[in-house]
């Protein structure tokens, strides 16, 4: 998938040593200063790899789901049915968090510092 994927997301959190914010360097991990008690200690980047790979597992379950129904080993279709609309908009839903970072991050970088 082509795009920006958790791997190369670092990038673009992370600078080039300089300075972010007050006093604060870019040598502490944006992940760390994502970390709240409410979320147990589980930062932000955790959180999206989380629902990345939740999204990942359904899209793998409908693909197997309809490589059953197709060989005809199953004839649920209607299970193959509901299990590929849940992945779809599971992934439409991950699409829209997505362009919502996106979007958030472009105005970041529109700031004016």
């Amino acid at each position: 998938m082509d795009g920006l994927t958790i791997s190369n997301a670092n990038k673009f959190l992370e600078t080039s040593g300089t300075k972010i914010g007050s006093g604060v360097s870019s040598s502490n991990s944006v992940s760390d200063q994502f970390k709240t008690e409410k979320n147990n200690g589980k930062s932000f980047a955790d959180t999206l790899n989380e629902a990345i790979s939740n999204v990942n597992e359904m899209q793998l379950q409908s693909d197997q789901k309809v490589q059953e129904l197709a060989t005809g080993k199953t004839d649920d279709i209607a299970g193959v049915m509901i299990t590929s609309e849940k992945a779809d908009i599971a992934l439409r839903a991950m699409v829209q968090v997505r362009n919502k970072i996106i979007d958030a991050y472009q105005d970041i970088m529109k700031m004016q510092v």
